[in-house]
């Protein structure tokens, strides 16, 4: 089985077109939504068929923390602002069995100019020959490695980032399958695709520079 994570914080925009998605979708999984302390009305919109936790703010805790409950084999972590394929469950499951212990999906952006079609070539090449992935591309891993690995680095930015770093100084490869994942463009278009391309790349090299995290964040914050 698969347990889809998903962190929320005031995502009462989303959560309803998000759950009409998940309604739609084949195979054998479950669907936790760990929320971060949501002021709006998020976790009022979530059907009570889904499991609603409760976590302290924090991507990497909210997904941690999710992880705990799952009973699926298989974790699945989801961005509230995406939208996936009908046969996503199926295909994650048949990666898992071909023996991948972790992949990604492929990114499409939900704005279709060319520049936003660029951006998600770039990350679609990141992910499928650096073997380095984002949240918004939808991270699925067998929950043994999850745990083995210490789960979701505990980082206030750029957990994703590191948590890609860790496996593959393990070995452990991303495998990115041919299954869409469309997500909101949203940042890009509030401070501008270009500048916020740049700032991401600056930051990560920050990051791999040894720049503190905190202040890395402090950064990504404000220009967000």
């Amino acid at each position: 089985m698969v347990s889809i994570i998903i962190p929320t914080y005031n995502e009462e925009k989303n959560i309803k077109e998000l759950q009409e998605n998940l309604s739609r979708l084949k195979g054998n999984f479950e669907v936790i939504f760990c929320d971060g302390g949501s002021s709006d009305s998020t976790t009022k919109l979530i059907d009570e068929k889904y499991l609603l936790l409760n976590s302290p703010k924090g991507r990497a805790n909210q997904m941690n923390h999710g992880s705990n409950y799952a009973k699926g084999e298989i974790l699945f972590f989801l961005h509230c602002d995406s939208i996936i394929e009908e046969d996503v469950i199926l295909k994650i499951q048949d990666t898992v069995d071909s023996n991948y212990n972790v992949g990604c999906l492929k990114i499409e952006f939900d704005n279709p100019i060319i520049w936003m079609k660029i951006c998600a070539y770039m990350s679609n090449l990141r992910a499928s020959k650096r073997k380095i992935a984002f949240g918004d591309q939808g991270i699925f891993i067998k929950k043994q490695l999850f745990d083995e690995i210490g789960g979701m680095p505990n980082l206030p930015i750029m957990e994703d980032f590191e948590f890609s770093l860790r496996l593959k100084r393990k070995k452990y490869y991303i495998k990115q399958i041919d299954s869409k994942i469309i997500t909101s463009s949203r940042r890009y278009m509030n401070k501008g695709i270009f500048n916020t391309m740049y700032q991401m790349k600056k930051l990560q090299f920050q990051y791999l520079c040894g720049r503190d995290i905190d202040k890395i964040n402090k950064e990504y914050r404000d220009i967000r």
